[in-house]
């Protein structure tokens, strides 16, 4: 290398701090300035002018716009996971120097949880590490179809993941948390609570799912029953799971979910719980994390609050005790 171009990428170096890395990956991740604005916390002329220079430094404009959309550009993409590596080594760089103390340590915890858990779960566990960790600062994220959690916990951007499913990810490190029976949940004028059903008066009753994760994907009622040769008939389907219960509670849908969340929602609404005709296994959920943060003592701590919220949870409100899994231990699948 000539002593000019050297001189050429030291200058560059020189130019570039974490703070601009942390707005280059979030911008690129986000694919929108004033997205971005807001998870970093800034004002929005303060990330357009560091994608300016972002710009400038890369000789490309990363972020282009496609019709009503903002969309990364080639070499754009080409550096989100260098980005996110940098960042994930800076935050342990100093971190896992020393044993992480809750009381005095600030680490940022980002969850991505499903809200067909019980409605208090992630209240619960936001509240448990606050207390436990006041400096901590903690993002909580849906689970989507938009959002790719595998590689969401690989590039860092997100610590662990909290939900059900029939077969985990095997490539990722888990621990179960619980399990829980399967019914279904109707309103109280439901002709259902008055004379039961049958397994054929269920399938055929106006079912509300959630909408899908992605196109084509089929919840683990449906998969269950796909096994059986068997298909309820979904009428209503919804990508906010809090606001099913009322829908339930004001027509004669059907809601078949885990009997933890049911319990939760009918101290609240004219609704009722009923037997699922149609024998379910036991919903399963997990918490789900990547092999980079395995050994991390923040993450570790996380983990080990993340199990606790449970127990916790039923002591506080006399629910009975969900079913336990084979073991409480963490485990790569």
């Amino acid at each position: 290398m000539s002593p000019n171009a050297a001189s050429t990428e030291r200058n560059l170096f020189d130019r570039i701090d974490l703070h601009l890395i942390r707005v280059l990956h979030t911008v690129l991740t986000e694919q929108s300035v004033s997205r971005a604005a807001l998870r970093l916390g800034m004002h929005q002329p303060a990330v357009s002018g560091a994608l300016k220079r972002l710009r400038e430094l890369a000789g490309d404009p990363l972020l282009v716009r496609h019709g009503a959309q903002m969309v990364v550009t080639d070499a754009g993409r080409r550096m989100i996971e260098p980005a996110a590596t940098i960042l994930r080594t800076a935050e342990t760089l100093f971190t896992e120097a020393q044993q992480f103390d809750p009381r005095t340590s600030a680490p940022r915890f980002s969850i991505a949880a499903s809200d067909y858990l019980d409605p208090l779960f992630l209240p619960h566990l936001v509240a448990d590490i606050k207390r436990q960790a006041p400096l901590a600062r903690v993002e909580i994220h849906a689970l989507t179809g938009e959002a790719d959690y595998r590689a969401q916990l690989a590039q860092g951007e997100v610590d662990l993941v909290i939900g059900n499913w029939l077969q985990p990810p095997d490539e990722l490190h888990m621990a179960h948390l619980f399990s829980d029976e399967v019914v279904s949940l109707v309103s109280q004028r439901h002709p259902a609570v008055r004379r039961g059903w049958t397994e054929a008066e269920w399938l055929d009753a106006e079912h509300i799912a959630p909408m899908p994760n992605y196109p084509g994907a089929r919840g683990i009622i449906d998969q269950v029953l796909d096994e059986r040769g068997l298909q309820r008939r979904i009428t209503v389907r919804c990508s906010y799971f809090g606001l099913i219960p009322e829908m339930v509670a004001g027509s004669l849908l059907v809601l078949t979910t885990s009997r933890q969340y049911c319990e939760r929602v009918v101290t609240q609404l004219p609704l009722a719980i009923l037997p699922c005709p149609i024998p379910m296994p036991p919903m399963l959920y997990y918490m789900l994390w990547h092999s980079r943060s395995q050994h991390a003592s923040a993450s570790r701590w996380l983990r080990d609050r993340t199990r606790q919220v449970i127990p916790d949870l039923r002591a506080a409100s006399d629910l009975p005790t969900p079913r336990p899994t084979q073991t409480p231990e963490e485990t790569r699948l």
